[in-house]
């Protein structure tokens, strides 16, 4: 079953605030229903729903890190820190340590070597790092007691499981690895490419995503139990909506997806090519973050819709974006074959269906949208003469 239209995520906001790319997003636990984004403005910033205008309020800029800012996590509350402590790792190779309410870090974690690019936080304290130094470090009372060898690529997510001394790791060398006070207890091989992000389904199932553009949902005990398939590009992150198996990917092809029962239920395409990040908030609304620095926040709650216009602005920022071809996100195109503008009286089969017209030479791309029952603009499509080389505008090096 395809999102109907009650069912379908709509714009609620759009934050600015971040001067440049939002590299990752985590729920805070206060004030409730906040959201915490970090940037490579070098910032990381506190959002605080405000209840009159369905949107959300930067209430805390923190700062103390000399380069990007690559991840976050929230370090539950403890008897000193009721509120919890949010922890940011960065390009400068440090993680930084700070409390709700002050915008200098109480502490700094040193020891990795390279960027620090993922977070997860466990109980008691304890953190969990990983870095493009191929390790990843856990951390309790501001000391490194464990270092984690073992992956011959970047590490670029960690997660914590809810099992005491069980630890994930995803990395560049395209394996994953549990685990067990500290040796590694196995390795899961499958993906083709950097495995980029990890969600936790249950004490026995997790999620990995990677830039093989696919996600796999995998058994702790080493089983690949599904593959899904869909987007067209790097796939970035992966957050799982809470008290259920529905999950949200973001990635490089400007597209945030929302799949239900193992099948991709909506599209949302954004107007920025890197969709880095996303994190769902407690009523399942979902907060995503790009390379135009720009917070977006989409809800299936009519209540807290945005108005007509800023979903208006929405779509004309989408309407005047400009896809180019060589990043492969429409798959392979001759302009030659495509169809006039009379194309988009016929309507769409199912939501996020795309479709491209040739408007006298000039190619657009459209989205069906079901809860609205018309196509949408997405783009212009640029680099259509021609272009041969299916890559993106991005190059990795050693993972990186």
């Amino acid at each position: 079953a395809m999102a109907e239209g009650d069912n379908a995520y709509r714009l609620r906001c759009s934050l600015v605030g971040h001067e440049q790319d939002v590299r990752g997003l985590t729920v805070s636990l206060f004030p409730r229903g906040s959201f915490v984004s970090v940037s490579r403005d070098r910032t990381a910033r506190l959002w605080t729903p405000d209840s009159p205008n369905r949107g959300f309020t930067e209430t805390h800029c923190m700062r103390g890190h000399t380069n990007f800012v690559s991840c976050v996590c929230i370090i539950p509350p403890s008897d000193l820190y009721p509120h919890g402590l949010i922890a940011t790792g960065g390009n400068d190779q440090n993680i930084c340590i700070f409390t709700t309410d002050n915008s200098d870090p109480l502490h700094i974690l040193r020891g990795h070597t390279n960027t620090v690019c993922s977070l997860s936080a466990g109980k008691f304290g304890t953190l969990l790092s990983g870095s493009w130094d191929t390790t990843a470090k856990v951390w309790l009372n501001e000391k490194c007691m464990m270092t984690l060898q073992g992956h011959t690529g970047a590490i670029w997510a960690v997660k914590i499981l809810p099992e005491p001394g069980l630890m994930l790791t995803g990395s560049a060398d395209k394996t994953i690895k549990l685990w067990k006070a500290g040796r590694c207890e196995r390795t899961f091989t499958g993906h083709e490419d950097c495995v980029r992000g990890l969600a936790i389904f249950s004490e026995k199932e997790f999620l990995s995503c990677a830039n093989d553009a696919s996600v796999r949902r995998w058994q702790m005990s080493g089983e690949c139990l599904q593959v899904y398939y869909g987007h067209t590009n790097y796939i970035y992150s992966i957050s799982v909506f809470p008290q259920c198996r529905d999950f949200v990917t973001t990635g490089e092809d400007r597209s945030l997806r929302i799949w239900k029962e193992g099948e991709c239920a909506q599209i949302i395409r954004l107007p920025a090519q890197s969709v880095w990040c996303c994190c769902v908030l407690e009523n399942g609304d979902i907060v995503v973050g790009a390379s135009d620095g720009i917070i977006r926040v989409f809800t299936k709650s009519v209540e807290r819709i945005a108005s007509v216009e800023e979903t208006e602005a929405f779509e004309r920022e989408l309407a005047q974006a400009s896809i180019d071809l060589k990043t492969g996100d429409l798959g392979n195109i001759n302009v030659g074959d495509l169809p006039g503008r009379k194309h988009l009286e016929d309507p769409g089969t199912k939501d996020g269906q795309t479709r491209l017209i040739n408007d006298n030479g000039k190619v657009e791309a459209y989205q069906w949208s079901v809860s609205q029952g018309r196509w949408i603009k997405i783009g212009d499509v640029v680099g259509s003469r021609g272009a041969t080389e299916q890559t993106s505008g991005k190059v990795l090096f050693e993972g990186k």
